[in-house]
């Protein structure tokens, strides 16, 4: 068993520099060995970050060829999640990779068969699921207390919080779409995961677009990417949908980067035979159920919000390292970016589409 895990970070940008390499740092178990970024300045910065160490190049394929590594994170826009992630297993490293895993099936379905083939570890990140909230609810429920959760609600919406208006999270061959994509992986991902994994069968959707001409912001997600003045903007705003599962679960969700309400936040709603709940962000949260004394409201004492990035990581070295198992599987990706899809497909036709 190695001690450490050897990393090539590509993209040094927001997420990569700011979140990624910010979480190794504090990790003894990963050394960064090699960063990438098109703009050398952010891979050089990205290395100073660990001491000035790792090598620094502007073509991901320089870095996968290398050698040296183990594994590479892949921090760029979305359309070259799936692109480097299967040319990195196809070269026998291991990946991880930011959401979304890709802005296709076809894509998706790629790099589920090149970790198939290579017999590499291939993990998505799914950061919400690390929330001290998601795992004491994971427990509550895989123990049996809320019964049969059939039906669901989640979603993420923001007032006005649209990330590098103009650049590439607007432009929809680059991002695969709006904030469906971008916040709805997140939120569709910890709900289904709650209700344990169920496989989506039909899925119905709309998109709208009606804020690309606001240069209002009030949240700090507006500067993630980097802007463009009269950039593209050919992306939804707003996504709502509603997904049947093959065990008759229902999920409805909701996604906006911009919207006239009263506050931003992300939500899950769960309804079970013996219980339900309901948690918004910097909320307590509330497990409605019953004695033979009548109804109860629950209100449990859970651990704070950790560093989920971080943890969702460190996942990723204890599975590689330690033969933990893997809390995420491509499968469950590929059925993501299945939803993801056909939400797109029927906002487009006005039908629901049977996956």
């Amino acid at each position: 068993m190695a001690e450490k895990l050897r990393i090539g970070v590509i993209g040094c940008g927001n997420m990569g520099r700011g979140v990624h390499i910010e979480a190794y740092k504090r990790m003894k178990n990963i050394e960064v060995v090699s960063v990438c970024d098109v703009l050398r300045d952010r891979a050089e910065l990205a290395s100073s970050m660990v001491g000035g160490n790792a090598q620094v190049f502007e073509s991901y394929t320089d870095l996968i060829n290398a050698g040296g590594i183990d594994a590479v994170d892949i921090c760029t826009p979305n359309y070259l999640h799936s692109v480097i992630a299967v040319e990195a297993l196809n070269a026998g490293l291991h990946v991880f990779c930011e959401k979304p895993d890709a802005v296709s099936v076809a894509e998706a379905e790629k790099m589920k068969a090149a970790a198939e083939a290579s017999g590499k570890v291939l993990m998505v990140m799914r950061n919400n699921r690390y929330h001290g909230v998601s795992s004491y609810l994971k427990k509550y429920i895989e123990a049996g207390k809320m019964g049969e959760i059939y039906t669901a609600r989640c979603g993420w919406i923001r007032r006005r919080g649209i990330p590098g208006k103009g650049g590439w999270f607007t432009t929809k061959a680059q991002s695969g779409g709006g904030p469906l994509i971008d916040l709805g992986v997140h939120m569709i991902d910890l709900t289904m995961w709650l209700m344990g994994n169920p496989k989506p069968v039909a899925v119905t959707g709309c998109t709208y677009s009606k804020f690309s001409g606001t240069n209002i912001e009030d949240s700090v997600h507006s500067k993630f990417g980097d802007k463009k003045e009269d950039g593209t903007f050919d992306v939804e705003d707003l996504a709502m949908g509603f997904i049947r599962f093959d065990n008759g679960a229902t999920l409805q969700v909701e996604c906006s980067w911009a919207s006239n309400i009263e506050q931003s936040h992300r939500f899950f709603e769960l309804r079970g035979t013996k219980g339900g709940t309901s948690w918004r962000n910097g909320e307590k949260l509330r497990i409605n159920t019953e004695d033979d004394q009548g109804l109860l409201v629950i209100e449990p004492t859970v651990p704070g919000t950790r560093q989920i990035h971080e943890e969702n990581l460190r996942h990723f070295a204890d599975v590689l390292l330690n033969g933990a198992e893997p809390m995420f599987v491509p499968e469950q990706g590929l059925n993501m970016i299945k939803i993801l899809e056909a939400l797109y497909k029927s906002a487009e036709c006005g039908h629901e589409i049977i996956l």
